[in-house]
């Protein structure tokens, strides 16, 4: 007879098809879990709400994910989305503001967060789930953090050991680099109690760890750094120094693109003037930033921004400064699925890594930039978490800052290791990069949550 193989219920609400920034950790994390033997079940969001409530799908990112992974979609009640009076409830379509009001209680004295009812729809089927064949460990990551509550619950319930995993910071304001809440807020309440009786608690780098441990000294000791990385089945066909590109006068045109979610937390017209400066150089003056990404994380937000870039978007706007309102030579050119990076990344010449915040915020989006084996231009407030990781990276153009000066400076050098860039550096960028690519980042997570497996099938 062969070994049962361990079963790991991973609460992640945001999992494939959702375009969510976070996405691609759960999706990698599952894929691998897969890979080395384990029976893996994933909660996830309605496609209700990715489809109608926010917008935000990539419908292809749907292939990538093993199809040995089962999907389950808990119920979620979509009371803070709805917005057409027509698809109201009864009884909110009768007592709308007691309806209001109803709820209102429910986020202050349940849980403080609109995905409050997904996790209890939750706990109610894993418990179903678990009467048939329990689970071994569970996997919770955040945001929404309604899923380390659910994880909670059911650790109470069942005694399944949990972790945590904290893709964004629940009570720590990443950009603002204060508490999110005010002292005595439920959120607080909630993070030390879903803490307390964790197994473990992931952060993605060592400042938010750093911080979370001074707050819960008590869970210190469980606390662990895994960082992000880049996924190798979406840049496999990223090969070789970047193509020569050239304008209709036949002379070099270096290509700067962004690729990434573009939004206001992010130093933009810093970029944008830093490139401006940078295309008063002789050889640069016919350069191109094409800006690829989404405008938000969600439908409809960000409006300023969206005004800004999209306006026109056909690829033709931008670049001579028209109705876009944007400097010659950029263009935004829209959102660009995830399985078809590689044709970016192949035709760019530089890449140039925007970031909002600093000591807190890493960005997923640097791993695979560095991945692509480009030369990088930071375009972030000193401090950056990311500059830890940049600092062992021999392609990366730091300015220091967010001087427009200094920015331009960099990209001028940057573009000119890009038109001398040879085989041999192309393989000293990847060879650094290669130890972020995903399974590797994942492999200290895997080897806790198969310790964590073990030790309950051996008890049980």
């Amino acid at each position: 007879m062969t070994a049962r193989r361990p079963r790991l219920l991973y609460l992640a609400f945001y999992f494939p098809p959702s375009r969510a920034s976070g996405v691609y950790r759960p999706r990698a994390t599952a894929n691998l879990l897969v890979e080395r033997g384990w029976d893996v079940t994933v909660f996830a969001a309605p496609m209700s709400f990715l489809h109608d409530a926010i917008g935000s799908f990539d419908e292809k990112l749907l292939a990538s994910v093993d199809p040995r992974i089962t999907v389950v979609r808990p119920e979620l009640n979509q009371f803070a989305w709805q917005q057409d009076v027509r698809r109201y409830g009864r009884f909110r379509g009768t007592f709308p503001h007691l309806a209001r009001r109803a709820y209102g209680w429910g986020q202050k004295h349940v849980f403080p967060e609109h995905y409050a009812s997904w996790g209890r729809a939750s706990v109610r089927r894993a418990l179903r789930l678990h009467a048939r064949r329990r689970f071994d460990v569970v996997l919770a990551t955040g945001n929404p953090f309604a899923s380390f509550a659910a994880a909670w619950a059911f650790n109470r319930l069942t005694r399944t050991p949990y972790i945590l995993d904290n893709r964004d910071a629940w009570t720590l304001d990443l950009f603002n680099e204060t508490l999110a809440f005010e002292e005595g807020h439920s959120a607080l309440a909630w993070e030390r109690r879903v803490l307390k009786h964790a197994s473990n608690v992931v952060f993605v780098n060592e400042a938010i760890r750093s911080w979370h441990a001074k707050r819960y000294p008590s869970v210190a000791d469980r606390m662990m750094v895994v960082p992000n990385g880049w996924d190798s089945d979406t840049l496999a066909n990223t090969v070789g120094p970047p193509s020569s590109i050239r304008d209709g006068r036949d002379e070099r045109r270096p290509r700067f693109s962004y690729v990434g979610t573009l939004t206001g937390n992010q130093p933009i017209e810093a970029m944008l003037e830093g490139f401006g400066q940078a295309r008063e150089h002789p050889d640069l003056a016919h350069a191109g930033l094409d800006l690829h990404g989404y405008l938000g994380f969600f439908k409809g937000a960000d409006g300023k921004l969206h005004q800004r870039l999209a306006t026109g978007l056909d690829g033709q706007g931008g670049g001579q400064g028209g109705e876009q309102g944007l400097p010659p030579g950029v263009r935004y050119c829209g959102p660009v699925s995830k399985t078809e990076l590689h044709n970016v990344y192949r035709d760019t010449d530089v890449l140039v890594f925007l970031a909002g915040g600093a000591r807190y915020v890493t960005s997923g989006k640097i791993f695979e930039y560095m991945a692509a084996g480009r030369p990088i231009v930071s375009v972030h407030a000193p401090g950056s978490a990311a500059e830890e990781i940049l600092r062992g990276y021999p392609l990366w153009f730091n300015p220091g800052g967010l001087e427009p000066r200094a920015i331009a400076a960099s990209m001028a050098e940057a573009a000119k290791a890009a038109a001398g860039l040879d085989q041999r550096q192309l393989d000293e960028a990847r060879a650094y990069a290669g130890r972020f690519e995903r399974s590797v980042s994942l492999e200290p997570l895997v080897r806790r949550l198969t310790a964590l497996a073990e030790r309950g099938r051996a008890a049980g």
